[in-house]
C-alpha cells in the first residue's frame, strides 16, 4: 500500500524497472553484485539507510543481479510504531540459519498476516530501515549503508506517497534516529552508497575485488574506499 515506510509499493507495482534505472544506478548495482558474490557462496546482502534514501530502488536491481530472493522491511514492520520489531524478525527469522521466514504485515488491515518461507540455500537480500544491526551483520555476508542529505530525503518520499506518508514522516524519523545512534549501522557496512548520484565507496577489503571494466575502483580517492560507478567531487 502507498506510505509505508520505504515507499516499496512503486517497486510492488512494477514502477521501479530495470529498464528505468539510470545508468550511473545500473553501474552501482553492478559494482555491488560483482564484489558481493566474489567469495560467497551464498550471498546474503542487508541494504539500509533512512527513509527516502534509495533502498527499494537499488535492491531492486541488485538482488537479479545475484540470484536473490527480495525481502522487503515493509511488509515486516507491524505498523508506523514497528521499526525495531523488523529489525528483530531480520536477526531473529529473516537470518535464521534453520527455517528462514518472516510474518508479514497487512497494512489494509492493521493486523499480521500470514507467514512467508524463504529458502535456505538462494542468496538473499534484505532491504529496509532497521536491516542492518550488529546482530544482523553478523549473519550477513555483506551490507550496504544508503546516504542522502535529509531534505532531499524528505521531499523524494512525500514526492513519492504523499499525504499517506506525510503525517508519520516524524514519528518515523524518530525511530530510525533512535536506530542509527545505537547500532552504527554505515560503520558495519561494507560499501557506502550516495544516492544523489549512485557513487559506491567499498571499504578497502573490497578494493582486492576483480570489478567488471566499467566499475573498477578509483584510485586514490580515500584511504578507506575504494570508488566505483561515479566519482566522488
Amino acid at each position: 500500500m502507498r506510505g509505508q515506510p520505504n515507499g516499496t509499493a512503486g517497486a510492488a507495482a512494477g514502477v521501479l524497472t530495470r529498464g528505468a534505472a539510470s545508468p550511473a544506478l545500473d553501474r552501482a548495482a553492478r559494482a555491488l553484485a560483482a564484489a558481493f558474490a566474489a567469495g560467497a557462496r551464498r550471498p546474503v546482502v542487508l541494504v539500509d539507510g533512512r527513509s527516502g534514501a534509495g533502498k527499494s530502488t537499488l535492491a531492486a536491481l541488485l538482488a537479479p543481479r545475484l540470484g536473490a530472493d527480495l525481502v522487503r522491511l515493509d511488509d515486516v514492520y507491524p505498523g508506523w510504531d514497528g521499526l525495531e520489531a523488523g529489525a528483530e524478525q531480520v536477526r531473529r527469522l529473516v537470518l535464521a540459519a534453520g527455517a528462514p521466514r518472516y510474518r508479514r504485515w497487512d497494512w489494509a488491515a492493521d493486523r499480521p498476516g500470514d507467514w512467508r518461507l524463504l529458502r535456505p540455500g538462494v542468496p538473499l537480500v534484505v532491504e529496509g530501515s532497521g536491516a542492518l544491526s550488529r546482530p544482523a551483520r553478523g549473519l550477513a555476508t555483506s551490507a550496504v549503508w544508503i546516504e542522502l542529505d535529509d531534505a532531499e530525503r524528505r521531499r523524494r518520499a512525500l514526492a513519492r506517497d504523499g499525504d499517506a506518508y506525510a503525517p508519520h514522516w516524524a514519528r518515523w524519523a524518530e525511530q530510525e534516529s533512535a536506530f542509527v545512534r545505537r547500532e552504527q549501522p554505515a560503520a558495519l557496512a561494507d560499501a557506502i552508497v550516495r544516492s544523489a548520484d549512485w557513487t559506491v565507496r567499498f571499504r578497502a577489503a573490497l578494493q582486492r575485488t576483480p570489478l567488471p571494466a566499467a566499475d573498477r575502483p578509483v584510485v586514490g580517492v580515500t584511504p578507506v574506499y575504494a570508488v566505483a560507478g561515479a566519482v566522488a567531487p
